[in-house]
């Protein structure tokens, strides 16, 4: 009997444990006969349509997955031994509204505890029917999921539904709701029917081979609901508000039921007398501390990115693609690590964005060693190969069923906070008996790409002498163009592409498309694959499963297209040597340099970096009324607006405008953005805009900070100068706000300033004929003094009026265009005063060449 292989059955039933509401409102007959359904899943009674209905679609599921009759079931019963077997997987997964059976009341446990259900909550909303829901006035059919966005406090109206489609950075955008839900049965069941086939070709679309690998197809399944269940409404029931999503509901319901499961089964708590306490109606087993909520935060992020000091820029952008994508990886690794030794299932893994993971374990002697365990290793491996520059913090916080509840789970959010706070402080032991020097040996000298760790290889002819992890870099920074899926294997015996490195004990290598399907089946039967991750991105229509796992591990990096290398050969980038431009040839990564030149006017770039306004109060204050299952579904739409729909947008959006900004990182709550200095302006207004929408209202924000700069400039001071924007941004009251070109303005002057000001100084300048670089310039100093006079500055500094009065009339010949402008220019200045540094300084750059 495998551990693991039990924790990923009883993970896998508690998933699809209300799979009927998916499949009742697709309107399709179910393959058996009703009534039969209804005694053989639900033998103790039926209180819901939907049972019937998920058992009947159980069966279609089945097909697709592991053997769930025959062989090794365990804990559940082989239903080959007859029909009257009521502690089957399907039985399990049904009769969670009427429990009996021990297994049936883990998931019915995990579903009310998930839900965050009070007693008499519960057992009012058991006995509710799907009839018109109060909140929306929609029935079971017709309603639409509302954002959890509009349930933040203060909470508003529940005025945007999502419209019912598979996962895409275009279905993650609310609609209003009278463009979301249909007001006809037959048009919504039709939706469902549709996205119930979309599904059911997903699944047959994971490669058969890996199903006899527990682990690894169950990870391949997540991602799989993931895609077709992110919009269903959990519950649609009269007096609930259908803000859940069917995913984040039935993830949180198998995390807390495997772990639950777990800490009875290791307890040897599992028999009658176990079930009489999980079903007694004043709940005394809720307030065993059963649970074991393990957080993950990977540290020194940045830092690792943008580490400079390298005597050599050979292979300068395949390094920092390589390291971006290189540290997001070591987060995926150091969670599966954790998850393997904990003998858990990626479902108990709730959270994942940014570096951050939140597992749910039992709390058992086991998992707490486990953890221990982990905490070393991860500790080793990152003062051996970063010194310490980066790193994996753990905590762990017991939880009981309760915690889960109403007020107490507001308390056990602030506790999962402080408990990660206090890991950042304690970073590899260093308060208890750490080494405070670490030993290093320079045989070879630095590392001639990292700078600071010792090279373990020396130079080689043209090869310049490098340390391991800086090799991986470059290799993944190469691979990643030619690859699309990921394998994490026990040895690398027979990959001669795989990653020098060991990873946490993982074997790293990257595969095609191609080779990943059905190639490795002995690798999955034997157990030497672990996962297959799919890192590409979405093609231009926004398809996400593709029958792997799926990881948003990959930024999207601008490459040579063939409009690109005919403007070449037309001299678009005449002046730059070989190594500014690299390899210009089709599909290979853009260098800075590239990218700086792939504007206009001013060969020059912007980056951006930025992140959501009080992210934390949100998080932790946020949701008035906040369930396990709501906070793991608002980290999940938070992460997926930056790691999905950024560098989908990147890529596809606006007709390619924006398909030469390198995404470095984007997910959690931040992002950091390198492009053509133009383009990249116009981007942060159009994320602005987008997350307006996404968030479907307006005291939701984030601020940025941007930097110009040469390419030339390291990418160290890049990070530096666009950090240092952000904080200035920050500074401002209310935050909401961007910083570029020595102004902070808030969102709402930013779009009237490099919009509408920008374009009426343009219109004006050219109806005067073209103005002189000197009246630019002498527009910006105007802008400075009007700045000092607004803070109490000299006094000369109020003459800023007159002498935009006399400068418009000497340099304009025509008297009418030279007052428009004048007055033009001093109502923007009176309005905006430094701010109007930012139009200016635009028309500025364009005009240089």
């Amino acid at each position: 009997m495998s551990l693991l292989d039990a924790s990923c059955r009883i993970a896998f039933a508690s998933l699809l444990h209300d799979l009927g509401k998916f499949h009742e409102r697709t309107g399709l007959s179910l393959a058996g006969d009703r009534d039969a359904l209804f005694t053989l899943y639900c033998p103790n009674g039926v209180s819901h349509s939907h049972v019937a209905h998920t058992g009947g679609a159980w069966d279609e599921v089945e097909t697709f997955a592991p053997d769930l009759m025959r062989g090794d079931v365990f804990p559940f019963a082989s239903r080959s031994r007859g029909k009257d077997i009521t502690d089957s997987m399907a039985n399990a997964a049904a009769g969670h509204h009427k429990p009996t059976t021990f297994l049936q009341w883990i998931v019915a446990t995990a579903d009310r505890a998930a839900s965050g259900f009070e007693r008499q909550k519960f057992a009012e909303y058991n006995e509710s029917r799907d009839d018109i829901n109060e909140f929306t006035r929609k029935n079971r059919f017709q309603a639409r999921l509302v954002t959890l966005f509009e349930q933040l406090a203060p909470p508003g109206n529940l005025d945007h539904a999502y419209p019912l489609a598979a996962l895409s950075p275009r279905a993650l955008f609310p609609q209003a709701r009278s463009e979301a839900e249909p007001d006809d049965d037959k048009v919504a069941q039709a939706e469902f029917a549709a996205l119930w086939q979309q599904f059911l070709q997903a699944l047959d679309a994971i490669p058969k081979s890996h199903r006899a690998n527990w682990p690894l197809w169950l990870d391949h399944f997540d991602s799989a609901w993931l895609a077709f269940t992110h919009v269903i409404p959990s519950a649609t029931n009269r007096g609930v508000v259908p803000d859940v999503s069917r995913y984040d509901h039935s993830k949180a319901v198998a995390a807390l039921a495997t772990a639950l499961w777990r800490w009875h089964h290791e307890n040897g708590k599992v028999g009658d007398g176990d079930t009489a306490l999980l079903a007694d109606r004043e709940r005394p087993d809720w307030k065993e501390p059963k649970l074991l909520l393990v957080q993950g935060d990977f540290f020194g992020i940045q830092d690792f990115i943008f580490a400079s000091g390298g005597q050599t820029q050979k292979h300068a952008h395949k390094l920092l693609r390589g390291r971006s994508f290189q540290v997001a990886l070591l987060a995926e690794l150091a969670a599966l690590r954790l998850l393997e030794a904990l003998d858990l299932p990626a479902t108990s893994q709730i959270i994942n964005a940014a570096g951050k993971f939140l597992i749910v374990a039992p709390n058992t002697d086991a998992a707490h060693a486990a953890v221990a365990d982990c905490r070393r290793l991860f500790d080793a491996w990152c003062i051996e190969q970063s010194f310490g520059e980066i790193g994996v913090g753990l905590a762990s916080t017991a939880a009981t069923c309760n915690d889960l509840v109403g007020g107490d789970f507001k308390s056990l959010i602030h506790q999962l906070f402080a408990a990660l706070d206090d890991v950042k402080h304690r970073r590899f032991g260093l308060c208890d008996d750490a080494r405070d020097v670490i030993a290093a040996d320079f045989p070879h000298g630095p590392c001639a790409y990292q700078g600071r760790y010792p090279a373990d290889r020396p130079q080689d002819g043209d090869t310049p002498a490098s340390c391991a992890l800086a090799r991986d870099q470059v290799k993944i920074g190469a691979e990643l163009t030619r690859r699309a899926r990921l394998l994490v294997l026990r040895d690398a015996a027979s990959f001669g592409n795989a990653l020098e490195l060991d990873y946490f004990g993982y074997c790293v290598a990257f595969v095609a498309d191609e080779e990943a399907s059905g190639k490795y089946g002995e690798l999955a039967r034997d157990g030497r694959l672990v996962r297959a991750w799919d890192f590409d991105q979405p093609e231009a229509d926004g398809k996400v499963f593709r029958g792997y796992a799926r990881r948003y591990v990959n930024s999207y990096v601008p490459r040579w297209n063939e409009l690109d290398l005919a403007e070449k050969a037309h001299g678009k980038y005449e002046g730059f040597n070989a190594d500014e431009l690299g390899d210009a040839k089709l599909d290979a990564i853009k260098t800075l340099h590239a990218i700086a030149a792939a504007g206009t006017g001013e060969i020059a770039l912007v980056t951006l970096k930025g992140d959501i306004d009080n992210l934390g109060a949100l998080f932790q204050s946020g949701l008035e009324k906040p369930t396990f299952a709501r906070w793991a579904g608002l980290s999940r739409q938070v992460n997926a607006f930056f790691a999905l729909w950024l560098p989908w947008f990147c890529e596809y959006g606006a007709n390619g405008r924006y398909r030469n900004t390198y995404t470095v990182f984007a997910g959690g709550d931040d992002f950091f953005l390198i492009g053509p200095w133009e383009a990249t302006i116009e981007l942060a207004g159009e994320m602005r805009r987008a997350f307006a929408t996404y968030v479907a209202r307006p005291d939701i924000s984030f601020s940025l900070g941007a930097a110009m700069t040469h390419p030339k400039v390291p990418v160290r001071q890049l990070a530096t100068a666009a950090e240092r924007g952000l904080e200035l941004a920050k500074s401002r009251p209310g935050k909401n706000a961007v910083h570029l070109w020595a102004s902070t303005v808030g969102w709402d002057g930013w779009r009237e300033l490099v919009g509408a000001r920008r374009d009426t100084l343009q219109q004006l300048i050219d109806q005067a004929g073209g103005l002189s670089t000197g009246f630019i310039y002498n527009l910006l100093q105007l802008a400075d003094q009007a700045e000092r006079e607004k803070n109490g500055g000299r006094p000369e500094d109020a003459l800023w009026r007159s002498r935009l009065a006399y400068r418009c009339a000497r340099l304009v010949k025509d008297k009418a265009t030279g007052q428009a402008l004048a007055r033009e220019i001093g109502e923007a200045l009176a309005q905006h005063r430094g701010g109007y540094r930012l139009p200016v300084s635009l028309l500025l750059y364009r005009q240089r060449d």
